[in-house]
């Protein structure tokens, strides 16, 4: 159904986002598509493990479903890094609590509709809105509340793992931590063109997502920036709507300012 939906979904998360519709369309809705496919094959196939001990005891482990899972998901990737933590929770049993960035939720509330639209039970899966210290703080911290996972940016994700262990959750936390700093080299060894790796490792990463992908490199060296800002002088600025788009907008004033900043 979210294939069926494909341009919609793109649209929104397109407007969400300010990324080109074209990438959407070609990258983050279908790797949304691609996550609940795998996870709902993957669950035809399970594993079980015994140990006979001396002969007298027989050990064997036990899968089980965890309860509620709270998922909190980032700006960037909307449906695809949601989808990524939605569909391995459903799919073992649990119910989810979904929180998407504040930023963005257009395509998040298309999503439940196609949830209920599939025949998903009221209350597998809920999606709430606000901002992290509120909305995020209270689920982290929410005693029925077993699981987290965390995607975001470094002050937030701080946290979020210190409430869980305060809780005794089990926490999964996954920073955004190069964009503040600088951590991420790109080691090049490869026969190919520099002008061809400048483009398929780093052109597209930072300008058509808007610099906003982790696995962005931060540390270059000069002869392949000077290649980098050649060609990245040749993409095709504007309305991330308009399919000739290549380097859409910033979500908001924030990040805006941040990438100022950081320049």
């Amino acid at each position: 159904m979210i294939e069926r939906d494909l341009e919609k979904f793109a649209r929104a998360e397109s407007i969400d986002t300010g990324k080109p519709i074209s990438l959407a369309r070609s990258l983050d809705i279908p790797r949304a598509v691609a996550n609940f496919r795998f996870f709902a094959t993957a669950i035809l196939h399970t594993e079980s493990e015994a140990h006979i001990t001396d002969n007298v005891a027989f050990n064997y482990t036990l899968r089980q479903p965890r309860g509620i899972a709270g998922l909190i998901s980032p700006w960037n990737l909307p449906l695809y890094l949601l989808s990524w933590k939605i569909a391995p929770a459903i799919a073992v049993g649990n119910t989810a609590i979904a929180k998407p960035s504040e930023f963005n939720a257009d395509d998040r509330l298309h999503a439940l509709r196609i949830a209920r639209e599939a025949g998903l039970p009221n209350g597998v899966l809920n999606i709430v809105h606000g901002m992290g210290p509120n909305v995020g703080s209270a689920i982290t911290a929410h005693p029925k509340i077993n699981t987290i996972s965390f995607t975001g940016a470094p002050p937030q994700d701080a946290k979020s793992p210190k409430r869980a262990r305060r809780c005794s959750k089990r926490c999964r936390s996954s920073s955004g931590a190069r964009i503040q700093t600088s951590f991420s080299p790109m080691p090049i060894s490869t026969p190919r063109s520099p002008a061809v790796c400048v483009y398929h490792s780093q052109t597209r990463d930072r300008c058509a997502c808007a610099g906003r992908v982790c696995l962005s490199s931060d540390r270059l060296y000069k002869d392949f920036v000077e290649r980098f800002i050649e060609k990245t002088a040749q993409l095709c600025l504007g309305d991330p709507l308009d399919e000739k788009t290549e380097q859409g907008a910033i979500v908001n004033k924030a990040q805006l300012e941040k990438v100022k900043f950081l320049r």
